[in-house]
């Protein structure tokens, strides 16, 4: 079964966490859980979160979405904290959520690519000589960058299409979708998905 780490850090947004963590737990077929520093987080709102696996664990993960947070910044300006943390997207799907892209941009994940984040975090990726776009989801080869809170629900689609298939991400979506725009919603969710990946993901498309 795929695995998913979320990294968690202190001062971490609740929507990059929660809402892909509760998305990507949703299908049977991926198990997903928050990973970090340190066995607790306090979120940029102060909810108090436990963080059940290391960055080690994260390592050893299928994929990891690296959330956003107040305190981003910081992290990816450690260079203990970046040396601590080995992601590899040879044999991993590696996502980032807005200032999430700095700790890719600072690992070198994010060198030579187009990169999606906030318009907050973008003068500092551009400082970093990086390409900002203004879309939602990009996805090149296995990393993926997502820009604006709201994305993240795009981002975990695309996880788990990647992941689980679409018959297994359709049902996983079932769950959450707004009553009465179902169809609208999910249809939404899994074409922009394709269309920022659709070398992995045009073939799955229906007819």
């Amino acid at each position: 079964m795929p695995v998913v780490a979320v990294l968690t850090l202190p001062g971490f947004n609740e929507l990059d966490s929660f809402l892909a963590l509760h998305l990507l737990n949703r299908a049977d077929d991926v198990t997903a859980f928050l990973a970090g520093p340190s066995p607790q987080a306090v979120s940029m709102n102060g909810v108090v979160t436990g963080i059940s696996g290391t960055l080690a664990d994260a390592a050893r993960a299928d994929a990891v979405l690296v959330g956003s947070g107040r305190q981003t910044r910081e992290f990816a300006s450690d260079p203990a904290f970046l040396a601590s943390l080995s992601l590899d997207p040879t044999r991993q799907l590696v996502a980032s959520q807005c200032s999430g892209a700095l700790i890719l941009a600072k690992l070198g994940i994010l060198t030579g690519l187009p990169v999606c984040t906030d318009n907050k975090t973008r003068p500092w990726i551009e400082a970093l000589e990086l390409k900002v776009v203004q879309e939602t989801l990009l996805v090149t080869g296995n990393v993926a960058t997502a820009g604006g809170c709201l994305s993240a629900q795009y981002l975990a689609t695309w996880l788990l299409l990647r992941l689980a298939g679409e018959a297994e991400t359709r049902r996983a979506l079932d769950y959450v979708v707004p009553v009465g725009e179902a169809a609208e919603y999910t249809e939404t969710l899994i074409a922009r998905a394709r269309a920022a990946d659709p070398a992995s993901l045009g073939i799955t498309a229906a007819a």
